[in-house]
């Protein structure tokens, strides 16, 4: 533990300026040691500090910085690449009690919140306002605001609506110091020096920590949603399907696509055989004036692509068939401990990439079920196999699928960031000269490397 004198710890500095605010429980800090992504650090952290505001925010970073101890900045924890885990020796910075909504704005359709509102409780306020902030993550009612920030998160809606960055207008951000700074603009358009706002966005916490946020809302949408739902015998099939309504220019709110083994875990889960025994399925949902004529367009390349086609208009019905794909997650950490990746391709190379998968999942004998964000080629392929420790076979097949992905033009994630999970392949996509200016642009900012230290970049020697 780092001291201050040969008396007083850290802990004890944090306890004495931010009184009530510091939690060292062993069961919590336990808790910090891992996410949803299925690692977990070797040890607890000295401390839980959760900050009510920003000025808590302001004195643990200079706090940290004046005792050179690292911070990791935490919300809900529902990071899918071990971009929160703590480790020991370091402060954990809980962000998850700042849950404010500070401004509403309708004449400007944006928002001011805190960085631990949760997405879905933000879209539920927004309702009543008929506004919503589009990033739509599969753990959008237990994810927060921030962490979709810190991560660039995506999720079902990406193609039609964008990823987080697009939603987003300005931030404040605290410094390793301790420093204030505001990112970004109000309005719509601004293009004053670099774009420092867009920098922050996917940082995973090794910049800055985000303490509020601008959100560009949009209006809520009009109109019929139809849903049309593909079984098909293949996964190739089905994703051969999706590149084609993708070809045709239609551009549906939601196209999702599960395979084989995803299927059948869903449906012992959920102890219902509504996928009928299908090789994989495909769930495009269309909004706006256009969606009938849209979901009859995708409906008829649906079918010559060989799938068995049902369509619905029928909320409940729609929700239902949406609500299975939100639940893929949890049905496949019912199999057993899971690595889920995440990985985009070319739209055009989705049935290449599902069928490269396959390959894998025979060559190195490890069960791999994949879900996709079909719209946007962003895939997710999850490692399934038995005890805490990933084996060596499911790293191995897990760096030749990340380096088909960029043989076929794509990138090591779509939306999960790269936190501890690929910083080993980051390099590789990069290139050397890219990853080292990337690596100095992270110097700048934080030049003691306090902030999450050791991800996104391989710790240097």
């Amino acid at each position: 533990m780092t001291t201050t004198n040969s008396t007083t710890t850290i802990v004890d500095v944090l306890q004495s300026e931010l009184p009530g605010r510091v939690d060292t429980d062993p069961v919590l800090l336990h808790t910090m040691t891992a996410d949803r992504s299925g690692h977990r650090s070797a040890g607890s952290p000295l401390a839980v500090v959760h900050a009510g505001c920003i000025e808590d925010v302001q004195a643990v970073c200079r706090i940290a910085s004046g005792h050179r101890v690292p911070v990791v900045t935490r919300g809900a924890g529902t990071g899918l690449a071990g971009g929160a885990i703590a480790s020991p020796g370091e402060i954990v910075l809980s962000l998850a009690g700042m849950t404010r909504i500070l401004e509403i704005s309708t004449g400007n359709r944006l928002a001011v919140v805190e960085p631990g509102i949760i997405n879905g409780d933000l879209n539920r306020v927004l309702a009543g306002h008929d506004l919503w902030w589009a990033p739509d993550p599969a753990s959008k009612d237990i994810s927060t605001v921030g962490g979709n920030i810190a991560m660039n998160a995506g999720g079902l809606l990406c193609a039609k609506y964008g990823v987080t960055r697009e939603a987003v207008l300005a931030l404040k951000v605290v410094l390793a110091d301790g420093r204030l700074i505001t990112v970004g603009h109000r309005t719509v358009k601004g293009v004053t020096g670099f774009d420092v706002c867009a920098l922050m966005i996917g940082s995973e916490g090794t910049l800055g920590i985000i303490v509020e946020a601008t959100l560009k809302l949009q209006p809520l949408v009009a109109g019929e949603v139809a849903t049309v739902g593909g079984f098909f015998d293949s996964v190739e099939d089905a994703a051969a399907a999706a590149s084609a309504i993708t070809a045709q220019g239609l551009v549906p709110s939601i196209m999702e696509l599960m395979d084989g083994r995803t299927i059948a875990a869903m449906e012992r889960f959920a102890g219902d055989a509504v996928f009928g025994g299908a090789g994989a399925f495909l769930l495009v949902q269309c909004d706006g004036p256009a969606a009938q004529d849209t979901a009859e367009r995708v409906t008829a390349l649906a079918t010559a692509a060989g799938g068995r086609v049902e369509t619905t208009t029928d909320p409940d019905e729609s929700d239902r068939l949406v609500g299975l794909r939100r639940n893929a997650f949890p049905a496949l950490e019912a199999m057993g401990t899971m690595l889920v990746e995440d990985m985009a391709v070319p739209r055009d190379r989705m049935a290449d990439a599902f069928a490269a998968i396959r390959r894998i999942e025979e060559k190195y004998d490890v069960a791999i079920p994949s879900t996709c964000h079909a719209g946007d080629g962003n895939l997710h392929p999850s490692f399934v196999y038995t005890g805490d420790t990933v084996p060596d076979n499911v790293w191995a097949a897990a760096g030749e699928m990340f380096r088909t992905a960029l043989d076929f033009g794509g990138t090591l994630s779509g939306e999960h960031g790269i936190g501890l999970l690929k910083r080993a392949w980051l390099r590789d996509e990069l290139g050397d000269d890219q990853y080292e200016l990337q690596r100095g642009i992270k110097e700048l900012f934080d030049p003691l490397g306090l902030l999450n230290p050791g991800k996104v970049f391989v710790p240097q020697e």
